[in-house]
């Protein structure tokens, strides 16, 4: 299974952690959509900014 992951809210007010994160899960701007595998790390990077993310499952790689 995998993780469709889209940028929803800009970066502007974020805290450094959160910046981090939605640079390490590759999304560079608002509507920008990366697909990643679902595992704990992935899950966990989500977490800390699932207020500025929309996720989605999809079937496949």
């Amino acid at each position: 299974m995998a993780l469709k992951i889209t940028q929803t809210k800009g970066l502007v007010g974020a805290n450094p952690k959160q910046r981090k994160n939605i640079s390490a899960l590759g999304l560079k701007r608002i509507g920008h959509s990366v697909v990643r595998q679902d595992n704990g790390a992935t899950r966990g990077m989500i977490q800390i900014v699932r207020h500025m993310v929309t996720v989605e499952e999809v079937a496949g790689e």
